[in-house]
């Protein structure tokens, strides 16, 4: 059985190398997934199922919305079934082109070896007004 650590870093190893598979393959077929933000930001808003979040996440990677400009990850902890992943990432809009810096935190939950929650906290205003024309 994969600990929570392991499930984690797993997912982050899938979504630094642009497998989306991988990525998809991480989450449990029902699932908790939020990305709290503002309406004109295309990836905003709740999932709940491994479907809805393979969506997301091709939207995300393969949507040709923004260009990865920097993407760290600064530390894990883990608490049981818990793990919380802050960092910082810097994206460019494709559409404006605007560069937004942004911190973020993920709430991950593991359960048997998948993530069942997705929690993202990120500069939402800074990444809105990147959108902004």
């Amino acid at each position: 059985m994969t600990n929570t650590r392991e499930t984690v870093d797993t997912f982050f190893a899938h979504f630094g190398s642009g497998n989306l598979e991988g990525v998809v393959a991480a989450f449990a077929d029902n699932v908790d997934f939020l990305v709290a933000g503002a309406p004109n930001v295309p990836w905003t808003g709740a999932r709940n199922t491994r479907d809805e979040v393979a969506d997301f996440f091709t939207l995300l990677m393969q949507g040709g919305l923004t260009e990865p400009e920097e993407f760290v990850v600064e530390a894990t902890i883990v608490d049981g079934d818990q793990a919380v992943v802050t960092g910082h990432s810097r994206f460019r809009v494709v559409a404006t082109g605007k560069s937004f810096e942004n911190p973020f935190a993920i709430h991950f939950t593991v359960r048997d070896g998948q993530l069942t929650r997705y929690y993202m906290h990120e500069d939402s205003y800074a990444i809105s007004e990147a959108f902004a024309a």
